[in-house]
């Protein structure tokens, strides 16, 4: 794909994966505001569109392209299988951590009690809604396609519209984060445990983008074009 500035967030990260960390180091959300375009979102962003445009420029030899026309079934596996599995893993880690880190260095720090608000929040959130999804919403998706039969109209764009929803909400938890933490900066005084829980954080918000840009973008469309097409709408 030539890079072009009308090129939305989403679509070039569906064409090469790499691209996800050079908007990440611009600072360009792909996921839950990858229907934007690059143009659009480099202006928003006080961001010079051809600097960000060669960045994403990268050799096509090693392209990794995201496989969209995979079945939903199968990409839904997936995101279970590696994302939700980190997340179950790591969420009850890396809330002790922050719980400890705001205990122990909270008086010299008193942002770290808005970062334990909300990353609290962001599991308050997480939660139940992985878990709607691998109980109801994924099932529902293969099922449809192993029968061609959709389910109750209007049901599963009513409950992919919940979801994307509460993806924007805990994306703009983790935005708060980074800023709260000054992108994950390290104070002078912090220790070994508040230099895990600063990396812990970060690399969950890098996670996490990539997990909501595989369902916002590839499997929630495909599941409602492959709906749409059984259905004849």
């Amino acid at each position: 794909m030539a890079i072009e500035a009308s090129n939305t967030l989403a679509d070039l990260v569906v064409e090469d994966s790499r691209r996800a960390r050079v908007l990440e180091g611009f600072g360009l959300d792909y996921c839950c505001d990858g229907h934007r375009s690059l143009s659009d979102a480099t202006v928003e962003a006080g961001l010079d569109l051809e600097e960000v445009r060669k960045a994403l420029d990268l050799p096509e030899a090693s392209a990794q392209k995201t496989p969209i026309s995979r079945k939903s079934a199968d990409l839904a596996h997936d995101i279970v299988d590696t994302h939700h599995a980190y997340m179950w893993e790591e969420m009850p880690r890396l809330r002790a951590l922050v719980e400890k880190v705001h205990r122990v260095h909270g008086d010299r720090h008193p942002e770290l009690a808005r970062v334990n608000e909300l990353y609290t929040q962001a599991v308050t959130e997480l939660d139940p809604h992985m878990t709607r999804e691998e109980r109801s919403v994924f099932p529902a998706i293969a099922r449809m396609e192993t029968t061609g039969i959709p389910g109750v109209s209007g049901a599963l764009a009513a409950h992919i519209g919940t979801l994307v929803q509460e993806h924007t909400v805990v994306g703009d938890l983790f935005k708060e984060i980074n800023a709260v933490t000054g992108a994950y900066t390290m104070p002078e005084d912090g220790c070994g445990s508040y230099r895990a829980m600063l990396d812990g954080l970060q690399e969950m918000k890098l996670d996490l983008h990539e997990h909501i840009h595989k369902e916002n973008n590839i499997l929630f469309p495909n599941a409602l074009e492959f709906e749409r097409t059984v259905t004849g709408n």
